[in-house]
């Protein structure tokens, strides 16, 4: 399984809306094809609310929609309060703090042990043990 992240896939819709394939595109067509491909119930409510604040709300609902059809949505389980709790905890003690919402997203990966696809390099390489992909 590989996460995808919220600056990924709106990179994706920036390509396809322009109809000119970018890096975000030419990434996701270097996965197998049997690769199963993922986010966390953190990215889509990232995704939701820009579409929520778009002015074509509607119109991007459902462009968020048919990018979410093909991906599969973990959900927070048992191990996600005390995983997220130890990694906030990591990242404060190092001096390098995380924002909350990247942190959730990188929790979900790391229960996955999946590698996360993101252009925000910089932000997810403080947490520790995530394997980050760019593009």
């Amino acid at each position: 399984m590989i996460h995808l992240d919220s600056s990924f896939l709106i990179d994706l819709l920036r390509e396809g809306a322009k109809d000119r394939p970018g890096p975000a595109f030419g990434l996701i067509e270097s996965f197998d094809e049997n690769e199963v491909l993922g986010v966390s119930v953190h990215v889509v409510c990232e995704l939701r609310a820009g579409a929520e604040l778009a002015k074509q709300a509607l119109a991007e609902h459902e462009e968020v929609d048919r990018l979410l059809s093909g991906l599969l949505v973990a959900h927070p389980d048992e191990r996600f309060p005390t995983a997220y709790a130890r990694l906030l905890a990591a990242t404060q003690r190092s001096g390098r703090p995380v924002a909350s919402m990247d942190l959730l997203i990188a929790t979900a990966a790391l229960l996955d042990d999946a590698p996360l696809v993101t252009r925000s390099v910089k932000d997810f390489s403080r947490v520790p043990g995530l394997r980050v992909l760019s593009y």
